[in-house]
């Protein structure tokens, strides 16, 4: 850790910048779950130094929306009668030697962002723009405990692919069925609890509060629906009783509207 960081959790604003970037591999890595990668020139200068950044990506409905994107740096802002519809996604994986962004999509079925992703295809661009900033979460813990859903796994895989081997991680993640289950890799210790939602047995807030907390400083991140995650919050800090500095609980998506993942 370099001596100027701060060693404790803190923010890093940047640079807004827009950037037109090129479909150039899909891959599904589950029935729900699609992969996309895109780059190019324009990817240049990209920075993410949170695992749970999020981009913002657009989705043009109108030729008056694609002409805006087109046409306009974000920088300058755009009009609000030609807003394309956008939505927030996390950068799963960057290479800015390849030029080369990864995000994953869940296939939800409606939404811009389910249905663009359904028929992308190599050749096709995608706008996205920032992230706006990044909270920065040192390597000042001894374990973490990351829970979410289907929304939530690109932060939680690359989460634990930032960890180092003296950590420890519990792992909770709510899916459709075993089908949805990803290989998650990490150099840390880590353990995965995945809770089946075609399983009436099985529930995440319940599974949450039957958890043995490790001993030592924990970092815990929940990110699933929102009300379901301001539950979960208060499981962590009423029954768990975890420092509420360090217990970051973030609303994805919410019952009555798409999926933000």
């Amino acid at each position: 850790m370099n001596a100027a960081t701060p060693q404790t959790i803190h923010r890093v604003m940047h640079e807004i910048k827009r950037r037109k970037l090129t479909v150039l591999r899909v891959v599904d890595l589950t029935p729900r779950m699609r992969r996309i990668t895109v780059g190019g020139p324009e990817l240049a200068g990209f920075i993410s130094l949170g695992s749970d950044d999020h981009v913002k990506l657009f989705f043009p409905q109108t030729a008056e929306e694609q002409a805006s994107l087109e046409g306009l740096e974000l920088s300058a802002g755009l009009k609000s009668t030609s807003l394309p519809p956008m939505r927030d996604y996390t950068p799963r994986r960057f290479d800015l030697k390849t030029g080369e962004l990864d995000i994953d999509f869940v296939l939800h079925g409606d939404g811009p962002a389910s249905t663009w992703a359904a028929q992308a295809q190599p050749g096709q661009t995608l706008h996205i723009g920032g992230p706006r900033g990044s909270m920065v979460v040192p390597d000042m813990f001894d374990s973490y405990l990351l829970i979410g859903d289907e929304t939530a796994l690109p932060a939680i895989a690359r989460r634990l692919e930032e960890l180092p081997a003296n950590r420890r991680a519990t792992v909770v993640v709510e899916v459709e069925n075993a089908a949805e289950e990803q290989p998650l890799q990490s150099a840390a210790i880590v353990e995965v609890i995945w809770v089946h939602r075609d399983q009436a047995t099985e529930d995440l807030l319940k599974t949450v509060e039957q958890l043995k907390i490790p001993e030592g400083q924990l970092y815990a991140w929940v990110a699933t629906e929102s009300a379901l995650s301001r539950k979960v919050r208060r499981v962590l800090l009423d029954t768990h009783g975890l420092n509420d500095e360090w217990v970051k609980a973030a609303g994805y998506w919410r019952l009555d509207t798409s999926a933000e993942e």
